[in-house]
């Protein structure tokens, strides 16, 4: 596994220009990300609409077969399918199809964030993996529920709290905390229950993650070998796409 800063690999801005140059804007317009982010008040920008292209050069780059994604990323994939396609068509097989890889998990193919809405920092409804203590406690505490009394039956599909306790728990206590919910009356949890134990689970799912984030950020000069061994492997390889490219467009 190679980890590398994007910026590293400027190989990728020059396939997304060649990109670009096959792609049609029509392919842009129907972008669901494109879309829903206009809808949610973002200005758009040249950048934000092209950003499928890039997206697709950071695939297409390193000829990746599959690309593990959520389901709202779907769509990005079968775009740098279709780029894939139209450059193929022009210039020769010079460029790998990839096929998305999306989780089995219903949930996890679509996080939701505080406001049940899709979880995005664009959005500003994220729940941040490295926080902890009262900075994680206040943003679960910002989880949206409703008026509802504990001992009130409900759904637990319909409780965002719930659906993301789905994430953490191990099955049979989700299954017992969902029954529970289901049932109401006396000892059944409320919504700050349920928030209480999310922080609990998140504690310690994202404690290794944590202390190994905290181990690297001690040792910057480390952090950067790092980021410098990862982005050199991936140069070497993003390189060689982009030079098949432009000697398949006769620019080479």
């Amino acid at each position: 596994m190679a980890l590398f800063r994007q910026s590293d690999v400027p190989e990728v801005c020059e396939l997304a220009w060649l990109l670009a140059c096959v792609t049609g804007m029509g392919l842009l317009e129907r972008a669901h990300s494109y879309k829903d982010k206009v809808a949610h008040g973002i200005k758009p920008n040249v950048g934000l609409f092209t950003y499928p292209v890039l997206m697709s050069a950071d695939i297409l780059a390193y000829g990746a077969h599959r690309v593990p994604v959520g389901k709202d990323q779907v769509q990005h994939v079968e775009m740098a399918q279709d780029m894939c396609g139209y450059f193929n068509g022009a210039y020769g097989e010079v460029l790998v199809r990839p096929e998305p890889m999306v989780p089995e998990n219903e949930l996890m193919a679509r996080v939701p964030g505080v406001d049940g809405d899709k979880m995005s920092k664009s959005y500003g409804n994220e729940i941040w993996i490295f926080e902890s203590g009262k900075p994680l406690k206040k943003t679960v505490g910002r989880i949206v529920t409703d008026s509802r009394a504990p001992e009130e039956p409900k759904d637990p599909a319909e409780l965002l709290p719930m659906q993301l306790l789905a994430l953490f728990l191990p099955a049979p206590e989700l299954e017992d905390l969902r029954e529970r919910v289901r049932r109401g009356g006396p000892g059944a949890p409320g919504y700050g229950h349920m928030k209480a134990r999310l922080i609990e689970a998140m504690e310690e799912s994202f404690a290794p993650a944590r202390a190994r984030r905290e181990d690297l950020l001690s040792d910057k000069a480390e952090l950067d070998r790092i980021l410098a061994r990862g982005a050199a492997l991936a140069r070497e390889r993003a390189r060689a796409t982009v030079d098949r490219c432009y000697a398949a467009c006769g620019l080479r």
